[in-house]
C-alpha cells in the first residue's frame, strides 16, 4: 500500500476491554447480502446496517467488532485503499469500484463503463479524485485504470499483451512513483514501473531479480503481496513454491535479493497472502493455507530487519490471514484479517489474540486514525482509533 502523506504526530491509543480503544462495533453475520445496486452508472447508496453485537472471544472475554457500512452491493472487495476517515476507495469484483466521502455513510459506485468483466484486486488512491485500479488475469485481463475526477471517467494506462504474464497487486511510492508485479515469466517475476502516477508503464529490467522458485507465484488476495515504505524500499510477497519468500528492493524495483520466511509453503494454496512496513525496517507478513478444510500453524511472522530475516509469530493468528495493516502512530499494534476474523498484536506481531469474528480479505489504516477492512459479499467496514 502506498506510504506517502504519513506524518509522525504520535496518538494514544487502547483496546477497548483490553489494550486498544478500537471502536470497532456491531459487526454484521457472515452471511448477510447486501442488496445489489446498478454498476453502469454512478450510484449513492444509503441506509442502515443492521447486524449483530460484539461476538464473545475464544477466551470469553467480550470481543470489538467493525462497524459494518451500506455499499449496496455483493462484489468481493480485496482492493482497498482509505485516504482519511471521510475517504476511501474500494475495487472489487464485476468490475466494481466504490467511493465514499463521508466516512462510509454512504458509497457512491464509480465503476470503470465496460469494466463487469474485470477482476479488480488492488487500488491505490491519492485523494478523493484520484485514484488507480489494477484488474488481474491472465494475458489482457491484466489492466491498469485511472481516474482524475472520482470515478466519473476512466482512462486505461496499461494493458498487458504477453499471454505469460498475470499480474496481482499494485504500489505507490509517492503521487508519482508506482510499481506493479506479475507472476514470473521466463522464471522471473515481471515488474511494471510508472513514473508520472499511473498515466504510464514499462517493464523494467529482469537482471536484477531472482529466479522464481519452481511453481512459486504472487497471490492476488488483498492487495498487498507488493508494498512499500518509504521513497525506495518494496516488498514482494511469494507463495507456491517449496518455501515461502519475502524479496525486497531498495531501488523501486530494480534489484531484489530473496528471504525464506517461516510462513508454511510447499503447496500452490500456501505461502506469504499480505505484508505491512510501518518503515523500512519493520514489517509482518501473514498467510497460511487459504483452503477451508485446512490448518494454517505459523500464519504470521515478522521482521526487524527490513526483511533479511523473518522469524515466526510466537502465537500465530488461528487461521489463514490474507490482510494485514500496522496502527497509525503505533510502533507495535497492528491488524490481520482473513474469510474468519480479525486479529490483533500489540508487540509487533509477535503474538495474537482474535477480537472479531467477521469475514474480511484485507485491512488499511490511515494517518488520522481510523481502519478500514473489506471482503466477501460487498462487506465494507470502518473503525475510528480513540485519540
Amino acid at each position: 500500500m502506498t506510504s506517502m502523506g504519513k506524518t509522525r504526530r504520535m496518538m494514544s491509543v487502547g483496546l477497548i476491554g483490553a489494550a486498544l480503544a478500537l471502536t470497532l462495533t456491531a459487526p454484521a453475520r457472515a452471511g448477510e447480502t447486501p442488496t445489489t445496486a446498478p454498476t453502469t452508472a454512478p450510484t449513492t447508496v444509503t441506509g442502515t446496517v443492521t447486524g449483530t453485537g460484539g461476538q464473545p472471544a475464544s477466551d470469553g472475554r467480550e470481543s470489538t467488532g467493525w462497524q459494518l457500512t451500506p455499499t449496496g452491493t455483493d462484489a468481493r472487495f480485496r482492493g482497498l485503499a482509505p485516504v482519511d476517515r471521510r475517504t476511501a476507495w474500494a475495487a472489487g469484483s464485476k468490475g466494481t469500484v466504490l467511493r465514499t466521502t463521508d466516512g462510509g455513510r454512504s458509497w457512491r459506485n464509480v465503476s470503470p463503463p465496460g469494466a463487469a468483466e474485470l477482476e479488480l484486486r488492488d487500488v491505490e488512491a491519492f485523494d478523493a479524485r484520484r485514484a488507480v485500479v489494477l484488474a488481474i488475469g491472465e494475458g489482457e485481463a491484466s489492466r491498469v485504470l485511472r481516474t482524475e475526477d472520482g470515478g466519473a471517467t476512466w482512462t486505461e494506462s496499461f494493458r498487458n499483451t504477453d499471454p505469460r504474464a498475470f499480474y496481482d497487486c499494485m504500489t505507490f511510492f509517492d503521487r508519482r512513483h508506482g510499481l506493479a508485479m506479475s507472476d514470473p515469466v521466463d522464471g522471473k517475476y515481471r515488474i511494471l514501473s510508472t513514473r508520472d502516477g499511473g498515466r504510464s508503464w514499462q517493464v523494467l529490467p529482469s537482471a536484477g531479480m531472482p529466479d522464481a522458485l519452481p511453481g512459486e507465484a504472487g497471490f492476488a488476495a488483498s492487495g498487498q503481496c507488493l508494498v512499500s515504505a518509504g521513497p525506495r524500499d518494496v516488498w514482494l510477497a511469494t507463495g507456491g513454491g517449496a518455501t515461502a519468500r519475502v524479496l525486497h528492493s531498495a531501488d523501486r524495483g530494480l534489484t531484489w535479493t530473496a528471504t525464506v520466511s517461516p510462513v508454511p509453503a510447499g503447496d500452490p494454496a500456501r505461502g506469504v497472502f499480505g505484508l505491512a512496513f510501518r518503515d523500512r525496517a519493520h514489517g509482518i507478513a501473514v498467510g497460511g493455507d487459504y483452503r477451508k478444510d485446512q490448518p494454517s500453524p505459523q500464519a504470521a511472522a515478522v521482521t526487524g530487519d527490513g526483511g533479511r530475516t523473518w522469524r515466526a509469530s510466537a502465537t500465530a493468528p488461528p487461521a489463514y490471514r490474507s490482510g494485514v495493516a500496522w496502527l497509525p502512530h503505533s510502533r507495535n499494534a497492528a491488524l490481520a484479517v482473513g474469510p474468519t476474523g480479525t486479529d490483533l498484536t500489540t508487540d509487533g506481531g509477535r503474538t495474537w489474540r482474535t477480537v472479531d469474528t467477521g469475514s474480511y480479505d484485507t485491512v488499511d489504516c490511515t494517518p488520522d486514525g481510523s481502519c478500514w477492512a473489506s471482503g466477501e459479499k460487498g462487506r465494507i467496514a470502518v473503525a475510528r482509533l480513540a485519540p
